[in-house]
């Protein structure tokens, strides 16, 4: 596989910090309107603004991280298959973008439809479901800040240079 530059993995890193932060403030914001609509803001703002917060920004965010970290982890030297930290950080990024596709992102467009109609129940998922991603995001954060648990298999050593007669490698 081909590596980046010491200049494009910075890039390809800021790329993946702006796209992730950009992620968990969106989900805050969510969480917030969440909390807001269940404290009895106007559900006929609320619940369509978190709908267009989720259509035009929360979902695509999230598959702009999930691009980006895999772009990280195949062009950097840090891979996908060789650090435990990496790994499970991927796949806890797969599973909340996937629950974002198409368990969020349709229930909070069809909160966005009933505005003032909504119940409780969904008014509460509103909340539970960005308490959770918010959860998760933050797990993921601190593995990749400790990368905890070492290396999925053993480093394979540098080759060895055959020594020529007369001449020292």
């Amino acid at each position: 596989m081909t590596r980046l530059s010491p200049t494009g993995r910075k890039a390809l890193l800021t790329l993946h910090l702006l796209t992730s932060l950009g992620w968990l403030g969106a989900d805050l914001v969510l969480l917030a309107l969440g909390v807001a609509g269940l404290r009895g803001a106007d559900p006929e703002v609320v619940y369509p603004a978190a709908a267009l917060l989720v259509t035009w920004l929360f979902a695509p965010l999230s598959v702009l991280v999930w691009l980006v970290g895999l772009a990280s982890a195949l062009f950097t030297p840090w891979g996908l298959l060789r650090w435990r930290w990496v790994l499970v950080k991927f796949a806890v990024t797969t599973v909340v973008v996937v629950l974002v596709l198409f368990l969020l992102t349709p229930t909070v467009r069809h909160l966005g439809a009933l505005a003032g109609a909504a119940g409780t129940h969904e008014r509460v998922d509103l909340v539970v479901a960005p308490t959770v991603s918010s959860t998760l995001l933050l797990v993921v954060t601190v593995l990749s800040t400790y990368k905890p648990w070492g290396r999925l298999r053993p480093a394979r050593p540098a080759a060895r240079r055959p020594v020529v007669a007369g001449r020292r490698g």
